[in-house]
């Protein structure tokens, strides 16, 4: 996975606590804001091991902090990003949160479906922390590699249609053997069972 651009826990974190008094807003879109009243509902740590389309094995952690936007507003103003470090401290004593692991808000509302992204660049703006969030997007790791998609020796790729499969109607005739000679074998009021 290529996480040289990603942020990861521990400059994450770092920025927050650059920043305890700024007021912590998170813009997902193009004029777009997660509501004031919003809630950091949960942090969790995902290990993830993955084999890529080229055969190769991947492994990383994933920090998701979870923004839930309630039905009603309750403030029309976000936490101070203190709070959040004090959400942040409190998860870290029960999981200790992996530094280099990459960062990931989760969010969604009525109007933008729930999805994970990546947060980006994070500017002040008079009291507020902006952090502008961006998409996940899909990749292919082996032509990120410099590799191919998965071509194998006889030059077949991963990701070429399926040979198609014949796949027999006629059912399997199955022969059942008796191994007890019929002397020994139970019979009903025997008393063998």
């Amino acid at each position: 996975m290529n996480t040289t651009t990603l942020m990861n826990w521990e400059s994450f974190k770092a920025k927050l606590q650059a920043h305890p008094e700024q007021t912590l807003q998170f813009q997902y879109a193009a004029d777009q804001w997660v509501d004031a009243s919003y809630h950091i509902t949960e942090i969790k740590q995902a290990p993830i091991v993955s084999v890529d389309c080229g055969g190769v094995m991947n492994s990383w952690t994933e920090i998701i902090v979870q923004l839930w936007e309630p039905s009603e507003k309750e403030s029309e103003r976000a936490m101070q990003v203190k709070k959040a470090l004090s959400i942040v401290e409190l998860v870290e004593k029960s999981l200790p949160l992996n530094p280099i692991g990459i960062v990931k808000i989760e969010f969604g509302n009525s109007h933008f479906d729930t999805r994970q992204m990546y947060p980006g660049e994070m500017t002040i703006d008079g009291e507020n922390l902006i952090v502008n969030l961006n998409p996940d997007a899909t990749q292919c790791k082996a032509i990120n590699r410099g590799g191919s998609c998965g071509t194998n020796e006889t030059g077949e790729e991963c990701c070429s249609p399926a040979a198609a499969v014949t796949v027999s109607t006629e059912k399997p005739k199955i022969q059942l053997i008796n191994f007890a000679p019929d002397a020994e074998s139970c019979k009903p009021g025997s008393g063998c069972c």
